[in-house]
């Protein structure tokens, strides 16, 4: 469900948790529905034992909201630590290894968070981020159409024979529930307004698959495109369970993978965060060093049961926005519900569609990169736009960390230029010329600088005047006390007004 426009003006909301329930139970129910095949299907992606994707998922849900201030990021298993998390096991010689491995890694959050180095995010670049999104939901997009065109292993083919891999009973169910999400967002009764669209899509295409059974069972999912749990009970659950192999610390290479998960799950964290904090209708924002304590505390937790490393999650925390949740009390429900689901509701979750979750994710891949946002960015200028494009580009072609730090690259590159550019006028005033610094004048506008001195007609009376300035370099002040050494040569007097004095100037 989508806050209405008047209920995000009115200052006197109450967002207290308890005071919210019926708005984070539905959105609870919703993220629970995304997080599940996506706790598994990273678990996957990581050659990890699936039940370490559905810890991570559970901690990320119970444990890290006691200690975040996030209202609305969902924390668990992240598809951008799958390949460093695959690498990691390979290299340790196992995953029990490997699960000490995240248990350092969440300390080194720990220390992060206590040392307040969260602010790093605020470097970031706007076009980087916005980008990150836009890439995010362009990767939603292609992976979860498979799922919703029915396709055999989820994998979308482009071969001429492709479409006779389709199963239709996925396509129809697909189709349903895409068309139940939009429908429902557009004519929902008042009276139900608090249903969100997503849940409600889940349990018509459920519905339908059951009906399916029974009159046209040609079209009906069978296992293979229906939602899979790896555990079916407690006794089941406490079977698998695998503890860290703490030896792996006495090689160097395992602190080396400490640092490396530690490091980046946290820019993932604040990153992604930096994101939702953007869609909140309320305007909150976390407080990221507390956020980074919460990471460590809940990554060491997840590692001693076994479990993935944990991050706040983008897609998780976006269905969380577009279904309507408003507190922590929405990421939590989602957390219990998990451990409920492969706990007590493995048979009922096991009869849920693939196609419909996909649709699901469909929708939330368009929000975040709908075609409005590449107008709006467009708009804005090369400088905004370049940046925004080459983040999106790069994520799609590598990952989602060397997307960000290629995206980054260039949006410092455009910033570079800006700044190398003259930040000084120079004009003609009688007799003088007169040149005015304004801005930020760093040591690498220096060369502009006495480019433009040197080229003052002999004779010359030359004023630089420095009152409009923001910030004028060491460099530059002793560029121009140079230049006024030099200057009664060409019978050039030079001026200065606002600059400061420094030795060469006093000589």
């Amino acid at each position: 469900m989508v806050t209405s426009h008047s209920e995000v003006s009115d200052s006197k909301v109450d967002l207290s948790p308890l005071r919210n329930f019926r708005f984070d139970l539905p959105a609870g129910l919703v993220v629970f529905l995304v997080a599940l095949p996506l706790c598994l299907g990273v678990a996957l992606a990581s050659g990890a034992p699936l039940l370490s994707g559905l810890i991570a998922g559970v901690v990320g849900g119970l444990v890290i909201p006691l200690v975040s201030r996030s209202p609305l990021s969902v924390c668990g298993p992240a598809a951008g630590l799958a390949a460093i998390v695959l690498a990691g096991i390979q290299q340790m010689g196992s995953f029990e290894a490997f699960a000490a491995v995240v248990v350092v890694a969440g300390v080194l959050q720990l220390v992060l968070g206590l040392s307040r180095a969260g602010g790093i995010v605020s470097f970031m670049p706007s076009s980087v981020i916005k980008g990150m999104l836009a890439a995010i939901g362009l990767l939603l997009i292609l992976k979860q159409l498979p799922y919703a065109l029915g396709l055999p292993g989820g994998k979308l083919d482009f071969s001429p024979g492709a479409l006779a891999g389709i199963h239709p009973g996925a396509l129809a169910l697909g189709v349903v529930s895409l068309a139940v999400l939009i429908l429902w967002e557009q004519f929902k009764p008042k009276r139900l307004a608090v249903v969100p669209s997503a849940l409600l899509a889940v349990v018509v295409a459920t519905l339908l698959n059951e009906v399916l059974r029974a009159v046209a069972p040609s079209l009906a999912l069978g296992t293979g495109y229906l939602v899979t749990l790896p555990v079916d009970g407690a006794a089941s659950l406490v079977e698998q369970l695998r503890s860290p192999d703490w030896r792996v610390l006495g090689q160097s290479g395992a602190w080396v993978l400490a640092v490396t998960v530690g490091v980046v799950a946290s820019l993932e964290t604040l990153l992604s965060l930096d994101a939702v904090d953007r869609m909140d209708p309320y305007h909150r924002r976390t407080p990221l060093n507390r956020e980074l304590v919460a990471q460590g505390l809940g990554n060491a937790l997840s590692g001693l049961l076994g479990g993935l490393p944990v991050t706040s999650v983008i897609v998780r925390s976006s269905a969380n926005v577009n279904a309507g949740g408003r507190t922590r009390l929405a990421t939590m429900v989602h957390g219990a519900l998990l451990l409920g689901a492969v706990l007590l509701a493995g048979d009922l979750l096991r009869r849920i569609p693939l196609a419909s979750l996909a649709a699901i994710l469909l929708v939330t891949g368009y929000k975040l990169a709908k075609p409005a946002l590449f107008r709006a960015m467009y708009s804005l200028g090369w400088n905004q736009f370049v940046p925004f494009v080459v983040t999106i580009g790069a994520i799609l072609v590598t990952d989602l960390l060397k997307g960000i730090v290629v995206g980054l690259g260039v949006a410092l590159a455009f910033i570079l230029r800006n700044h190398l550019r003259a930040p000084y006028t120079l004009r003609h005033e009688g007799d003088r010329f007169v040149i005015s610094l304004k801005g930020e004048v760093y040591f690498f506008n220096k060369a502009s600088l006495l480019q433009a001195l040197e080229r003052l007609p002999e004779g010359s009376v030359v004023v630089v005047d420095g009152s409009a300035a923001d910030f004028i370099d060491h460099d530059i002040i002793e560029a121009l006390g140079s230049f006024g050494h030099a200057a009664p040569q060409r019978n050039i007097r030079l001026e200065m007004r606002d600059i400061g004095r420094t030795p060469a100037m006093v000589a």
